[in-house]
């Protein structure tokens, strides 16, 4: 049985595999997690690359909305249940050095996250009786999942 530290990591894991489906770190990420389920078997490897267009090809093909959220739910699940039981199948010495690789992965993943930019341009606007006081240039930029 895994410690609540190795789920969070397995779960980071999966919202990966998500995450960057559709992004130009894909390729990357794609490989990271082939060679990590592969560990050194080039089969077993090509195996995991082949679940992993899967996913990006179940993903692309659910599109946009609450149906697309629901797919990208599950396959978030898949993959954390299958890095789950790949780190309780390891030894403890293997496992923190997959966890690592994980962990480069998920920070990879996160680093090519879309990000949104919005930009509010106040310096004409007058209010009055508000409580938002001056003017300028205030530019908000928000990360979402996709």
């Amino acid at each position: 049985m895994l410690v609540e530290g190795l789920i969070a990591v397995a779960a980071a894991g999966g919202s990966a595999v998500v995450q960057a489906a559709g992004t130009d770190a894909w390729n990357g990420i794609r490989g990271g997690f082939a060679r990590l389920f592969g560990r050194g078997e080039p089969g077993r490897e090509q195996a995991e690359l082949e679940r992993l267009d899967q996913t990006r090809s179940v993903l692309e093909a659910a599109g946009e909305g609450e149906g697309a959220q629901r797919v990208q739910i599950a396959q978030v699940s898949r993959w954390q249940t299958r890095l789950e039981t790949l780190l309780e199948e390891l030894p403890a010495a293997e496992q923190q050095l997959v966890v690592a690789e994980l962990q480069a992965l998920v920070a990879q993943a996160e680093a090519a996250k879309p990000v949104e930019a919005v930009h509010n341009d106040f310096s004409q606007a007058s209010f009055t009786n508000s409580q938002v006081l001056g003017s300028g240039t205030m530019t908000v930029t928000n990360n979402y999942d996709k």
